[in-house]
């Protein structure tokens, strides 16, 4: 780990808020897997942005908007997601996600295989329209137009933007 979890005794005047903040937020919305240390500190995505609360709050607060409130069908996200963490090789981000998967209805089966790197055959439309797009923009760096519109169609403009946050490799 290249940043250092930080305890709550250690927060910065301008960290505390922060840590408060997502501290409640994680506990309320972000449940069923280790997201918070035996000492307070906040694990996962949440720790780097911790570490940088000008930025890391705004992506927080994107990140909690996104969650509470989705317009993306929650086992598309996940979708979407866990292609994220199995091409940059997040191990907690593919931790959670796999535990997020299976409380979202995604089978054993399709979690293992999108966490190898593969297109699981199985895959419902919407499933598939995500690990689609996710996959183009992980893979080549570009959205094909008829990605987009499947998704757009799909899931509604709204959600299409959610998607590609979603696919983001802080997302």
């Amino acid at each position: 780990m290249r940043l250092p979890l930080i305890a709550p005794a250690d927060l910065t005047p301008e960290q505390r808020p922060v840590y408060d903040d997502m501290k409640a937020g994680i506990e309320k919305n972000f449940q069923g897997f280790k997201t918070i240390a035996e000492n307070g500190a906040l694990m996962g995505p949440w720790n780097p942005w911790l570490h940088e609360p000008k930025f890391g709050k705004p992506i927080w607060d994107l990140t909690l908007a996104l969650s509470v409130s989705p317009t993306l069908p929650r086992p598309v996200r996940e979708v979407a997601i866990l292609i994220t963490g199995a091409v940059f090789h997040s191990s907690y981000e593919l931790y959670a996600h796999v535990i997020a998967g299976e409380r979202r209805g995604l089978s054993d089966d399709k979690l293992a295989t999108i966490v190898s790197g593969q297109r699981p055959v199985d895959l419902t439309h919407d499933e598939g329209v995500a690990y689609d797009v996710a996959s183009s923009l992980l893979h080549h760096g570009t959205l094909p137009e008829l990605s987009y519109r499947a998704a757009a169609q799909a899931f509604g403009v709204h959600g299409a933007a959610e998607l590609i946050y979603w696919t983001a490799p802080f997302g």
